[in-house]
């Protein structure tokens, strides 16, 4: 991953990552989910529904084994420590993946607002609908499937939220406190599938106030 291979922004605050899923980790991913689906042992196995926020089909835990073979943990590791050198020019030691899941998401369903736990996370897309459905306005703009990120309140030359597209392919770095949701979409029976990790830097980088010595 070069230089010219990502984009930082700061739309309300907190900075954003942006960077390509390499399209071999895109592919071996899906294929772990369309295996794991096909084992209902597996499936019960990996199932984190009901440790997460989602009100969504299926959400799937990533084997750390497996991440570890195809490196999904080394890309994660290197984007986190490439984002944090080009935002402050400090380079991470430690790099803790607390865990990594697969989000499917179908019409109707929907990810509340909530925020992650460790201290960085992020989400990128591996399959998305060919359209999310209309508005029932038709004059309104439509965010059917969209990733909503927020943060503080809207204030004069300062918007709070920041509506993000799905393409295949993007991820999304960001800081762990920063609260989103996913609104829901209508009108497919495609499936919108996502991957999410947390993980944990070094405390000292993260705390920027100075109280880890």
């Amino acid at each position: 991953m070069n230089n010219k291979d990502y984009k930082i922004f700061s739309p309300f605050g907190p900075s954003i990552y942006k960077v390509k899923i390499p399209k071999n980790l895109q592919d071996e991913l899906n294929k772990y989910v369309e295996e794991v689906i096909k084992n209902k042992k597996k499936i019960k196995e990996l199932d984190l529904g009901k440790d997460l926020a989602g009100n969504v089909n299926q959400e799937i835990k990533l084997e750390e084994n497996y991440m570890t073979k195809i490196g999904w943990d080394k890309f994660l590791a290197r984007s986190v420590g490439n984002w944090i050198n080009a935002y402050n020019g400090k380079k991470i030691s430690s790099f803790k993946l607390v865990s990594s899941w697969i989000v499917r998401q179908f019409k109707n369903e929907y990810n509340p607002t909530h925020w992650h736990g460790g201290h960085v996370s992020g989400v990128g897309y591996l399959k998305v609908p060919k359209k999310f459905g209309d508005t029932f306005q038709k004059s309104k703009t439509n965010f059917n499937g969209y990733l909503q990120l927020i943060h503080g309140s809207k204030m004069f030359l300062c918007n709070s939220t920041l509506e993000i597209k799905p393409e295949v392919g993007d991820f999304y770095f960001f800081p762990n406190y920063l609260m989103h949701t996913v609104f829901p979409f209508t009108d497919t029976d495609e499936e919108r599938r996502s991957v999410s990790f947390n993980a944990y830097i070094d405390a000292k980088i993260y705390d920027v106030y100075g109280n880890k010595k």
